[in-house]
């Protein structure tokens, strides 16, 4: 008597949502950087105005 044994390739990803890694890495640092650059620009127009 053999026990029924299910084994699941794990190259399949089953549960793995299709992602674009790179793209979201490239959005995240863009998002970043943008966020970084108002900051900043946005400090140096508060400095000009309080002096």
């Amino acid at each position: 008597m053999e026990t029924p044994i299910r084994v699941n390739d794990p190259r399949q990803h089953i549960n793995e949502e299709p992602r674009n890694d790179f793209g979201d890495l490239m959005f995240g640092f863009t998002g970043m950087f943008a966020l970084m650059f108002v900051i900043f620009f946005g400090m140096v127009i508060w400095k000009f105005i309080a002096s």
